[in-house]
């Protein structure tokens, strides 16, 4: 008998041992409801705490901004500069002759813009009178009509507007805004000489604290952001170069003035995808309508169509890559996001600094290893996508 027993012990014995162990009571945060609280206080944590980099970013911007512009800038320019040390130039004058390259060519573009507004001003003026006169008389057979006294009380305000206090407070937030920007432009430049001429040093001293696998991943993370930053400014800079090539002759041809300032202004709102092409084709449209009439107007809405199918179809899955690919939900959302919360410059920095975050996470557990959550799923049934594909 005992424990060694080869007899079992009585079943009566058996449960009145099992009614003295005592059930451990059930936790508030063991069903469903509470699982999904302790979820919900988790996003509200991580929401909090975005909005606090968000805020603290906002109120150093002067800093950040330059910082960004000079990092996405030295993603660009940075294999030119290494091309030219490979070659047995000192760094220093590799890092001093890329800029002067970058200098001379956005000096170049303006002298261009500024010289056509110059040339082409009186021209210009005569036929936006005209067109005003145009758009007067066919003002005039609406059924609706403005009266004269609401016409001088419009212009009364726009004086007392002009006028008034609130004017010059606005006019020396201009200045203080213009201030800004001449210092963060100084900024910018000094922070991307120092990128293009010691970036791998200064990236290697950051990388000092991590060991082992974070050491790789770090690794991975500055590379992929250099790759994806350099081949977003390039992939989209050629592609706006085409836009403003195409657009710019289309317009030329049709004898629309200000051709080469519409050309260079479709170029610089490219880097701001989806909405930047509509925005230049509007803008065409509008000289064209009020300088060259309704017909003219019609072929330029052409053009600008036909140039921006050959870019989203062509142009951008082969200089840009599918890897810089992002959905053009997440385009949208993206730019409205950047835009509420940095303005121009958000609407600007958005879409590339997503795509630097989606290629983080593509080499987050490799170079071709996504993160976990990330990975395609492979399923039993798979839904059909778009064209037949599976």
């Amino acid at each position: 008998m005992g424990l060694f027993s080869r007899h079992p012990a009585p079943r009566r014995a058996i449960e009145a041992v099992a009614e003295t162990v005592q059930t451990p009571p059930k936790s508030l945060w063991a069903d469903g409801f509470g699982r999904l609280a302790v979820r919900a206080v988790q996003i509200i944590i991580v929401v909090a705490l975005i909005a606090g980099v968000i805020w603290g970013i906002q109120q150093v911007t002067l800093v950040i901004i330059p910082l960004i512009l000079a990092l996405i800038f030295a993603s660009a320019f940075g294999p030119v500069t290494m091309w030219m040390r490979r070659k047995g130039v000192p760094a220093v004058i590799a890092t001093l002759l890329t800029l002067l390259a970058v200098v001379v060519v956005l000096a170049g573009l303006g002298w261009l813009v500024v010289n056509a507004v110059i040339n082409q001003w009186d021209t210009l003026s005569t036929q936006a009178v005209e067109g005003f006169q145009k758009a007067q008389d066919w003002y005039h057979t609406l059924p609706f009509a403005i009266s004269p006294e609401q016409v001088d009380q419009a212009v009364q305000g726009i004086t007392d507007f002009v006028t008034s206090a609130q004017f010059g407070t606005g006019a020396l937030a201009g200045v203080s805004a213009v201030a800004s920007f001449v210092t963060g432009f100084v900024l910018m430049v000094v922070i991307l000489f120092f990128f293009l001429k010691d970036g791998p040093r200064m990236w290697e001293f950051v990388l000092r604290p991590f060991h082992g696998s974070d050491y790789d991943r770090a690794r991975r993370i500055g590379d992929k952001t250099v790759t994806v930053l350099g081949s977003y400014v390039r992939g989209t800079a050629s592609v706006a170069a085409v836009d403003a090539i195409g657009i710019g002759v289309g317009l030329a041809v049709l004898q629309v003035p200000l051709a080469l300032p519409l050309a260079v202004l479709v170029f610089l709102l490219a880097f701001i995808p989806i909405v930047g092409a509509v925005t230049a084709g509007i803008l065409a449209a509008l000289v064209a309508l009020v300088t060259n009439g309704w017909v003219i107007a019609l072929v330029v809405v052409g053009i600008v169509v036909v140039v921006n199918q050959l870019e989203g179809n062509f142009l951008q899955p082969v200089l840009m890559g599918r890897s810089m690919k992002l959905h053009s939900f997440v385009v949208l959302v993206v730019l409205a996001g950047g835009t509420a919360i940095g303005g121009i410059l958000g609407t600007l920095l958005a879409v590339p600094l997503t795509a630097v975050v989606w290629g983080i996470i593509t080499v987050w557990n490799g170079p071709d290893k996504p993160a976990e959550w990330a990975r395609r799923k492979k399923r039993k049934d798979p839904v059909p996508l778009a064209g037949g594909e599976s």
